[in-house]
């Protein structure tokens, strides 16, 4: 089973943006918040959409 490896990865705040191969071989964009009790993350399919989604996050800790 291959490994996940993130390249030109980068952060917004707390969001850390890294881009991978999804299971389908073509290229993807994850965005992951790092703070605390923030369990937020997704994946899309060009970059400018995960540094928006990067940019507007609000952590909503529970």
């Amino acid at each position: 089973m291959p490994r996940n490896r993130f390249w030109d990865v980068d952060r917004v705040g707390p969001v850390q943006i890294g881009t991978h191969r999804d299971r389908h071989g073509r290229e993807a964009h994850a965005a992951a918040c790092t703070a605390p009790g923030c369990d937020w993350s997704a994946d899309y399919l060009n970059r400018a959409a995960a540094e928006l989604a990067a940019r507007t996050h609000r952590c909503n800790p529970r």
